[in-house]
């Protein structure tokens, strides 16, 4: 009776584990599979037909299954730069319109050689390029045959590749790596709670982003507002893309621990609460004090969820917020 009451002593007392196999199976490996599915899907309807019209209903359904996986910033997606090539945003400094603007005055060819887009500069890559060039009243005029067009299917078949890369790596080694921390011969984690810190920073550091540029970009100051830092707003997508960010983090939040974290999940659903009555789809209301303020309560609602998370999922996993590499400028 002794050992029991000993080792019952000891399981309470001693952090858990994030139940990392959970995470991955009924989180990741969907998630960023089914963001392969949707830019492959993209890359196709570009081939079939390039033009804004026809392609924008595919270009939103890739850019939802973004909003699954964009908090995730680890391992495959953070090799060969591909997290800033799919989403390179904030661009205080325009400097995907200007890469665009010189690709197309010069026609350059590297749009007709097969995986060579790959080494364009990540500012001309992604999805922050083709809403540009599906939605920016400049760029988006482009007929079938011309350059734009050549442009528009070379940046989708690329986004496409790097996702494809992205889920394989995630199926064919990166999960195991995950899985087998502290074993011989994986030097990337040399202990299991070095994951549970990966996974939960993951977590906090997407709220944190969520709050401090998804919001703080277009709401800049009190005396001057920058509505249009907002995250694709031609495509009016800001207020969805945070939705959907919330939506897909109170889901790892939900598996990260055992039993689920009831405080943190209703600070979740409290600020998604905010989202949904929120009528600023661009947040072009951050203009106007009342609508400013409408946007620093869903703020408020964000960064309240991160506090529960840090106060009560961290405890639970022995680990802190982690060091945010996910700013942005």
């Amino acid at each position: 009776m002794r050992l029991t009451l000993a080792a019952l002593f000891l399981s309470l007392a001693t952090p858990a584990l994030a139940d990392t196999e959970t995470v991955i199976r009924l989180h990741i490996l969907p998630a960023e599979a089914g963001f392969a599915a949707k830019t492959q899907l993209l890359a196709d309807s570009a081939q079939a037909d390039c033009t804004p019209a026809a392609l924008r209903p595919a270009y939103q359904d890739a850019f939802d299954a973004w909003m699954g996986v964009s908090h995730l910033r680890l391992g495959p997606v953070e090799e060969a730069g591909r997290y800033q090539a799919i989403a390179f945003w904030p661009d205080a400094r325009g400097l995907t319109e200007k890469t665009l603007r010189r690709l197309i005055a010069a026609s350059d060819p590297v749009v007709n050689t097969p995986g060579a887009y790959s080494e364009v500069s990540v500012a001309a890559r992604g999805l922050f390029a083709l809403d540009l060039m599906l939605y920016d009243d400049d760029f988006a005029s482009y007929a079938k045959d011309s350059y734009s067009c050549a442009l528009v299917q070379a940046i989708a078949a690329d986004l496409a590749g790097m996702a494809a890369a992205i889920n394989d790596a995630w199926k064919d080694s990166f999960t195991n790596t995950l899985l087998t921390a502290g074993e011989p011969g994986n030097t990337t984690y040399l202990a299991p709670r070095e994951v549970t810190q990966a996974l939960f920073t993951q977590l906090t550091t997407a709220l944190e982003f969520n709050a401090d540029q998804r919001l703080g970009q277009p709401m800049g100051t009190f005396d001057r507002p920058r509505p249009k830092r907002a995250e694709a707003r031609r495509s009016d997508r800001p207020l969805r893309d945070v939705q959907l960010a919330l939506v897909a983090l109170r889901q790892m939040a939900a598996l990260l621990t055992d039993p689920r974290p009831a405080e943190t999940l209703k600070a979740f659903d409290h600020a998604l609460d905010v989202a949904a009555k929120l009528d600023d789809p661009v947040f072009a209301g951050v203009e106007t004090p009342q609508g400013r303020l409408k946007v620093e309560v869903l703020q408020q609602a964000i960064r309240a969820a991160r506090t529960a998370a840090i106060e009560e999922i961290g405890p639970r996993l022995g680990v802190s917020a982690g060091f945010n590499s996910a700013d942005g400028d």
